[in-house]
């Protein structure tokens, strides 16, 4: 059972209501919180309490089984009227949450969600500070959303903003991806499986592949793709967070504070490119209108809010390196994109082949990891074909998870928020690994925007530039997921 006050800035928008309401009534439910927790809700908007409380039971809608219960849960939500960059507003927050910690025996317990636009960060820390309402007694969390900063210059500043307030134990930047369960598998999946662990090197990967496909355009996000694009929307944070538990070293506990420092060595190791090694190593594309299953779609720059001229990148693609003993060499493939064929998050390990001593070729060992919409991993072997001839031929061995598991297990932020409770860090971003990731990111932004590599197209509905697939042909090797080729068979894709 957890005590705590949640303060929510940001309480009418969308995040909140979609996520934080929901994550937070599964708790409630769950018995994670019982009585002694309390939120409040700020926002620009003149709520009442009775207003907010409705708001709450609309979000929790869907998972209410109880009328009292969600009553109950909503009883517990108070509202306050506020402008961050006021003073006096933060004065009367820090009465409501005396009033709250006393009422509610939180032991003064605070966790501050941050669900508003990164600018006002520092502005909401500094006056956390001034007003006292972080004042030393019980826990004080600090949650945060992506971005956070627009390049290193600006992380750095925000960082240094928030930690004048709030050590770096008491910072816990969200990412939503790496509350989701089949990233968190990834740990199992690597260190509860012998079959694994001692091959999972330089000396039997032949590459690993990460792709986060989505089938959607930028729909009403067309302002704010526009500033943003694939690399920082995408690459900067999710990817490279994956990538780092992909390539870390085993920690010698399942902790944070044991994880957190292998995954750091992961990041810092990343091979810095040059213009030369942007150029040949990673590619920018941009989708022109399509043709998909008797859909058609525009182009990302016919998109509402977004320049006609734009030159900003719906799809990225590359490779990275990771400069450690383990991983030594060994491609890290990655690709993202805007109005790709499926919607899917999945990962292919690429185990090299050894010496054959059959007459025919043999097919690479896989391993897929499965991370939406389904979740779940197969692995592909080598087996004899049924029959008189001794024909090999590759066999998957297939695990998803069912409809009741994906039902009952926790949705990412319900596991963040309980982490954040709990005082985990482990599936959060750390300064530093925030610092790593930029550091590279930049220098791939900075050839961008000078045109040093070209600006790929692809038509909606495909897999991305041909380019994406020329990179990991110099290598070698092919994208292992292809899901265009079952639609091209079929003439649904021109």
């Amino acid at each position: 059972m957890s005590k705590a006050v949640f303060t929510i800035f940001g309480a009418s928008g969308d995040l909140a209501k979609r996520k934080l309401y929901p994550s937070l009534f599964r708790l409630y439910k769950s018995g994670v919180l019982t009585e002694n927790f309390a939120v409040i809700g700020t926002a620009r908007r003149p709520w009442t309490k009775d207003f907010f409380e409705g708001v709450v039971l609309d979000a929790i809608a869907d998972l209410t089984t109880s009328k009292t219960e969600a009553q109950q849960f909503a009883s517990h939500f108070y509202y306050q009227s506020h402008d961050v960059e006021d003073a006096a507003h933060y004065h009367t927050l820090k009465v409501l949450q005396e009033d709250l910690c006393k009422r509610y025996e939180t032991d003064h317990n605070k966790v501050f969600f941050l669900a508003m636009a990164p600018q006002f960060f520092g502005t909401i820390a500094s006056h956390l500070k001034s007003e006292a309402i972080v004042d030393g007694q019980g826990f004080e969390r600090l949650i945060i959303e992506k971005p956070f900063g627009t390049d290193l210059t600006s992380a750095k500043a925000l960082n240094q903003a928030l930690s004048e307030t709030f050590n770096e134990d008491q910072i816990f930047r969200i990412d939503h991806y790496l509350g989701k369960e089949m990233i968190q598998n990834i740990f199992a999946v690597r260190f509860a499986n012998i079959l694994f662990e001692h091959v999972w090197n330089r000396d039997f990967i032949d590459n690993i592949q990460i792709t986060f496909a989505e089938s959607i355009g930028v729909e009403d996000r067309g302002g704010y793709y526009d500033q943003s694009g694939a690399l920082k929307d995408m690459v900067q944070n999710h990817i490279l967070q994956v990538l780092s538990i992909l390539a870390m070293d085993k920690p010698a506990s399942f902790s944070s504070a044991d994880v957190l420092p292998e995954k750091i060595k992961v990041l810092e190791n990343l091979r810095m490119p040059d213009d030369k090694l942007i150029v040949e190593n990673f590619v920018r594309g941009q989708y022109q209108a399509g043709h998909i299953n008797e859909n058609d779609y525009p182009a990302y720059i016919d998109e509402a809010s977004v320049a006609p001229d734009s030159k900003t990148e719906t799809f990225a693609s590359g490779v990275f390196f990771v400069d450690t003993e383990r991983f030594q060499d060994v491609p890290f493939f990655f690709r993202t994109g805007k109005r790709l064929t499926e919607k899917g998050t999945r990962i292919n390990i690429v185990f090299k082949n050894d010496a054959n001593i059959f007459s025919q070729e043999v097919a690479q060992n896989i391993l897929t990891i499965y991370i939406q919409p389904t979740e779940g991993f197969s692995l592909q072997v080598n087996g004899k074909e049924v029959g008189k001839n001794f024909a090999i031929e590759p066999v998957k061995l297939d695990f998803r998870h069912d409809a009741d598991a994906l039902g009952n297990s926790p949705e990412a932020y319900e596991k963040l928020m309980y982490d954040v409770l709990n005082g985990d860090s482990t599936n959060f971003s750390h300064w530093h690994e925030v610092k790593a990731s930029w550091t590279l990111i930049d220098e791939v932004v900075k050839a961008w925007q000078a045109d040093k590599t070209p600006l790929s197209y692809y038509k909606a509905g495909s897999m991305g530039p041909r380019e994406s697939f020329d990179l990991l042909e110099k290598y070698g090797t092919s994208w292992i997921w292809q899901p265009d080729v079952w639609y091209r068979d079929r003439d649904l894709l021109q």
